[in-house]
């Protein structure tokens, strides 16, 4: 069963059924400029909507226009001024701007609080580097690792038997 969201050139609609008129009609979704299609045959709704792209292509090209492109990546949110402000405090603390903090946050809500590679591998040299300075500081000074950094020392290992695993877990 297909679902009632289509794409093609990079282009998306959802079709919707108007009762009224037993027609099938949809519209490019994520564009300023308006353009639709409709069909009375479900078996041709999804030629009409490659239609109406190819024709919208085909209209931008003649009359010298860029085609609007799907999501260009900006959007205004509106949000309790106490969470705005929490957000701001945050990406001052952070050293980012307002926007790279809130695409973290929504990046981490559409993933599902994945980690990122980039970001694992970069927590995976800083506990390397963490464990070798800490074994050097054990030598020299006797200095112990506070608790609360999650590092644990051991003894008797070389850089190339040292396995490491990073697990994240976030709550909602």
């Amino acid at each position: 069963m297909k679902k009632n969201i289509l794409e093609y050139k990079g282009y998306h609609t959802t079709v919707e059924f108007d009762a009224e008129t037993y027609m099938l009609r949809g519209k490019i979704e994520g564009i300023n400029d308006f353009v639709n299609f409709e069909s009375d045959d479900p078996r041709m709704i999804e030629q009409e909507f490659h239609k109406a792209v190819d024709d919208y292509l085909l209209f931008c090209q003649e009359v010298g226009k860029e085609p609007d492109k799907e999501y260009k990546g900006t959007f205004n949110i509106r949000i309790q001024p106490a969470l705005h402000k929490k957000l701001a405090f945050l990406a001052l603390k952070n050293g980012e701007s307002l926007n790279t903090t809130v695409e973290k946050a929504i990046q981490a809500y559409v993933e599902g609080g994945k980690v990122t590679s980039t970001e694992l591998q970069q927590t995976i040299r800083i506990l390397s580097v963490a464990l070798a300075t800490q074994r050097i500081y054990n030598k020299e000074f006797s200095m112990q690792i506070a608790p609360e950094s999650k590092i644990i020392p051991f003894e008797g290992y070389t850089t190339s038997n040292i396995k490491m695993s990073y697990q994240e877990s976030r709550s909602n």
